[in-house]
């Protein structure tokens, strides 16, 4: 397990360093013809993060977010199989306190179609990546993938309890039955997590001391835990007391 933790004294401060650490990497990654791929997920730690990276690149100049309107493609860890304006929608998140707020062109945003048939959108989100991102050994490889941690560890919408079967599923989407409403969900699969350039959990709220700890523990048994095993490197960012 190869991870690093950075502890702040709250959610906003958070935020606003993920925002300003992640849009300042941007400026020295694009400019080229390659695709960027993000993945991002739900949540309260979401809206704030999705609301301080509008205000960062709300100061960037034209020149500078011509090339991010064009270049970064937005995609989902996990969405509810809800309409895209249902307010559990991780997507309708996005969409008020970052896209809109960008006027980001639809072309750079690839939703996870959760009011489809399952079959339909599962198909539809492995399409988008595939065209977007490069693929090795069959898995799309993500340049970054932004998570946040439940209280009992889970990740996307990989919750605790599920089959060894089911996490070695090569699956790049699943939908999955959560333990928490609404229930029908879609999701990415560790094997993607996995194969992501970098992945930046954002790890915050009360109530979750035990789950960060037992994640960070090489017996750890959480779908976080399970995570941080599979992968080279991943950061931390957390105001959970450790």
């Amino acid at each position: 397990m190869a991870f690093e933790v950075i502890p702040f004294p709250g959610d906003t401060a958070l935020a606003q360093a993920a925002a300003a650490q992640w849009t300042g990497k941007l400026k020295s990654v694009l400019g080229g013809s390659t695709p960027y791929t993000v993945a991002l997920s739900g949540g309260r730690i979401a809206k704030l993060f999705c609301t301080e990276v509008a205000k960062c690149l709300q100061q960037w100049p034209d020149s500078q977010r011509q090339i991010f309107d064009h270049q970064v493609h937005f995609f989902w860890a996990d969405e509810r199989c809800v309409p895209p304006t249902d307010p559990e929608s991780n997507y309708a998140i996005a969409r008020q306190l970052l896209f809109q707020p960008l006027n980001l062109p639809e072309s750079q945003i690839h939703r996870l179609r959760g009011e489809e048939p399952e079959p339909v959108a599962l198909r539809d989100a492995l399409d988008n990546i595939a065209k977007q991102a490069p693929v090795v050994n069959g898995v799309p490889v993500f340049d970054i993938i932004f998570l946040g941690m439940g209280e009992d560890g889970h990740v996307a919408s990989l919750f605790p309890g599920e089959s060894e079967a089911d996490m070695n599923s090569p699956a790049v989407y699943r939908a999955v039955t959560a333990v928490k409403p609404p229930p029908r969900r879609i999701t990415l699969g560790y094997s993607t997590i996995a194969a992501a350039k970098e992945v930046w959990m954002l790890a915050s709220g009360a109530g979750k001391d035990a789950a960060l700890k037992n994640s960070l523990s090489p017996n750890g048994q959480t779908p976080f835990a399970r995570v941080l095993k599979l992968r080279s490197q991943t950061r931390i960012l957390t105001d959970i007391a450790r």
